[in-house]
């Protein structure tokens, strides 16, 4: 099985170059490390659970690494807003993110609906 639905991949790869991006901004420009490396983790993760699951050995086994990028990227979601709301990052920079990985969270939602039952 292989993710091909809206280049969900490339979107992911491009959303983690961001996700660095950041976490070199914080850390250079706000001396930001702690949430930095959370949002570090957990958003390069989504992209990173995508790729495993494109190498997926079963239906099961595809949908299981999705359901992982699901997860990741609902945290990454977490770790964002409370950057935001810590004034680490400022709303513009926010809405951009967040627009971009809401637009994964719904692409990895049904996708996920498709090959398991989600609720």
């Amino acid at each position: 099985m292989r993710v091909e639905d809206n280049n969900l991949y490339q979107k992911a790869l491009a959303f983690a170059i961001r996700i660095v991006n950041l976490r070199k901004y914080l850390a250079s420009k706000k001396r930001e490390f702690t949430l930095s490396r959370q949002v570090l983790r957990s958003g390069s993760s989504i992209g990173a659970n995508i790729a495993e699951a494109n190498g997926g050995i079963s239906k099961a086994d595809f949908s299981n690494k999705l359901a992982i990028a699901y997860k990741e990227a609902l945290e990454t979601k977490f770790w964002l807003q409370l950057l935001h709301a810590t004034e680490y990052i400022d709303k513009n920079m926010f809405d951009s993110l967040i627009n971009d990985l809401d637009e994964i969270i719904k692409i990895l939602f049904t996708i996920l609906k498709k090959t398991r039952i989600v609720s």
